[in-house]
């Protein structure tokens, strides 16, 4: 019988668990991202690939040990390495003796459909389809959900209860298998949640927008928790990018793109792959909604965001917006992670009370 894993990245496990067992497969989630987890990465993985491969490769260790033998992985085109991850985890993972089929997703889902079929077996296109409908259903109220939670986890009564909230809802929508059940679940949190906030402060909290790699801006291990600690430190907390958006741009959906690429345009006109131009442009839109800082989160050695980093400067000069770069390999460390975005924040609260003061006068990168 195929048993079909996945990588781990942030929440994405629930809409894939979704899609396959409503194809009929057994799906084998990887334990959740630990210590043991990016060892197994670093191990065997190349020393200087990006940390994302080394956790998708520890990911599928664990998994093909908890019995997994077809992998699904994503593909990609254009300069970053995310599009040769499955082929370098393909030949260390069988050097390592495991027997398992690969299935990489490539953007043209439909060019590959018979290659999908092949190792899945007789999966109907209706099938698939509605399997798609009900997964991306869950990744788009899951998103919903969590936007608020950035937004609010600064204002919150009580610390801790609204990731408390969240971590619930997972649970609940995780078990959900209908449209009607998704939808009441969302309409229920999203309620609780603001049931559990002092909005009268909103307008004393900073606001931070985080730009960077998808995968270090979605997992929280690895980017240490970051929204989390921003949360505690009274920011309130913006993006975005999440699983539903990223997956409109992968089926070339939607219109966002164009709206990042018109922003970035007097600083960086082409595709520098990954979220490179992403992060331009998002900077540069934060910058004229007024957010009062940005935070870049980025894999060490990711060359689209090494080239956004060198742009960013004159991004933050221009537009008036501090922005901290913050890159992430194994060796990165939660206290030292900790005292530069407290050092951040408290810059930022400064500008914010002192308007008339230096600060404002000048862009300034922290990276």
């Amino acid at each position: 019988m195929k048993k079909i894993t996945f990588p781990q990245m942030g929440d994405m496990k629930i809409g894939l668990k979704a899609l396959f067992a409503e194809l009929g497969f057994e799906v084998v989630v990887p334990p959740k991202i630990s210590k043991k987890t990016l060892d197994l990465g670093v191990k065997y993985g190349p020393e200087f690939a990006c940390l994302p491969l080394k956790i998708n490769l520890g990911n599928f260790i664990e998994a093909l040990e908890k019995g997994a033998n077809v992998i699904v992985m994503g593909g990609g085109c254009g300069p970053c390495r995310f599009g040769y991850y499955a082929e370098v985890q393909r030949a260390i993972l069988e050097d390592l003796g495991y027997c398992f089929e690969m299935i990489v997703l490539e953007p043209n889902l439909l060019r590959d459909y018979r290659h999908i079929k092949k190792i899945l077996g007789n999966v109907s296109l209706k099938r698939l389809y509605n399997g798609l409908k009900l997964a991306l259903y869950k990744v788009y109220m899951i998103d919903n959900i969590y936007r608020i939670v950035l937004a609010t986890r600064a204002l919150e009564k009580k610390r801790g209860e609204i990731d408390s909230l969240y971590s619930s809802f997972l649970n609940k929508i995780d078990q959900a298998s209908s449209f009607k059940k998704i939808k009441a679940l969302k309409d229920e949190y999203q309620n609780k949640i603001k049931e559990n906030i002092n909005d009268y402060q909103r307008d004393e909290r900073l606001i931070i927008g985080i730009v960077g790699e998808i995968y270090l801006v979605l997992e929280p291990f690895v980017n240490l928790n970051i929204e989390e600690k921003l949360g505690k430190l009274g920011v309130i907390v913006k993006r975005d990018i999440y699983m539903s958006s990223w997956l409109l741009h992968f089926l070339h959906l939607g219109n966002e793109m164009r709206k990042i690429k018109k922003a970035a345009e007097n600083y960086l006109d082409s595709f520098v792959g990954g979220h490179g131009l992403d992060s331009i442009g998002n900077t540069v839109r934060y910058a004229r909604v007024g957010y009062d800082g940005v935070i870049q989160l980025a894999p060490f050695t990711c060359m689209p965001e090494i080239i956004s980093q060198t742009i960013l400067p004159s991004v933050s000069k221009k537009e008036k917006i501090p922005v901290l770069s913050l890159f992430f390999d194994e060796h990165t460390g939660d206290a030292g992670l900790q005292t530069r975005i407290e050092a951040f924040v408290d810059l930022l609260m400064r500008k914010k009370i002192y308007k008339d003061g230096k600060l404002l006068e000048k862009g300034i990168n922290y990276g």
